[in-house]
């Protein structure tokens, strides 16, 4: 059964047995193997369900290492049954914005929401797009920063390192037009780091047009080879033809409104596992499927 509704996912996983028969089918499509040497040649222990051995020579022989259907995952030495680990991972991907720690914490009725903050971190962790391709066709480049206005901030809390954008934290992204996202956080806006970033996430060869706005650290693309065009956003230009950075600044508005919104902060140590999530979510906006495989991936 593949869940459609909250509801719907509640019902189905009440039922414990219904929890681990479906992490099985998600997580071993092609049958149980073992989480340490990917050996398929493993045998089921009748005195103890859902749990496995395996006797190959990297497991200790004879001895055998024994593994249960969450070794290795993220449910792995908790406290909390499998169906409210659902519940969250459900209400995770289907909210387009996010959902706060304190407002999991509510609907479980975890006793601390400390819990509930652990449990959100790790299924972030466990949203990443392994084996995404590189961008190619047209494709938006550009930064944000992430952080509060200095001057609004208590006296007591401003950073002393100036005004603008200085006590904010640099993320750069990419686009492809009607396709998948990247985005990362950044030390510092520079050429040499958007450079980095561009031969890591842009397929050179199939690339047809770089899209980006007119700031400095865009500048040395077009003399790099790149096909590069900019829009001068200072001179009030935002679109010209196809050269435009709309789509991205859409999910940088959707991350900026969730952050504010939702979360109403984020600290530099745990921005990586709030943009994967969003990127994550952003990328499988259109995956029916995207509880499955999120439940695949923990």
């Amino acid at each position: 059964m593949e869940p459609t509704t909250l509801q719907e996912a509640i019902i189905y996983f009440a039922d414990p047995a219904n929890c681990r028969e479906y992490l099985v089918a998600r997580r071993w499509p092609n049958g149980v193997e073992c989480p340490r040497c990917k050996s398929k040649k493993v045998y089921l222990l009748a005195s103890k369900p859902w749990h496995w051995v395996c006797k190959n020579k990297d497991c200790g022989g004879r001895n055998g290492y024994r593994f249960s259907v969450i070794t290795k995952t993220i449910f792995e030495n908790t406290n909390y049954p499998l169906s409210i680990w659902f519940q969250v991972i459900y209400l995770m991907t289907q909210s387009k914005k996010g959902i706060s720690a304190l407002q999991i914490h509510r609907q479980i009725g975890s006793g601390d929401y400390r819990t509930a903050w652990y449990m959100v971190m790790r299924v972030r962790a466990a949203m990443k797009d392994e084996g995404l391709a590189k961008l190619l066709g047209t494709v938006e480049v550009d930064e944000t920063f992430i952080g509060g206005k200095r001057g609004k901030m208590h006296k007591s809390k401003r950073a002393a390192i100036g005004w603008g954008q200085k006590s904010k934290i640099p993320v750069i992204g990419a686009i492809s037009r009607k396709g998948n996202l990247v985005c990362q956080m950044v030390e510092e806006v520079s050429a040499n780091q958007a450079e980095r970033f561009i031969r890591k996430v842009v397929d050179t060869d199939k690339v047809e047009l770089i899209t980006t706005d007119e700031g400095g650290e865009f500048r040395r693309l077009k003399g790099q080879g790149y096909p590069h065009d900019t829009v001068d956003h200072k001179a009030d230009e935002y679109v010209r033809g196809v050269v435009h950075t709309q789509n991205l600044d859409n999910f940088w508005s959707m991350l900026k409104r969730g952050i504010i919104g939702t979360y109403h902060k984020v600290s530099k140590r745990y921005l990586p596992l709030y943009l994967a999530e969003f990127q994550y979510r952003y990328n499988n906006r259109d995956n029916k499927n995207i509880f499955f495989d999120v439940i695949a991936g923990c």
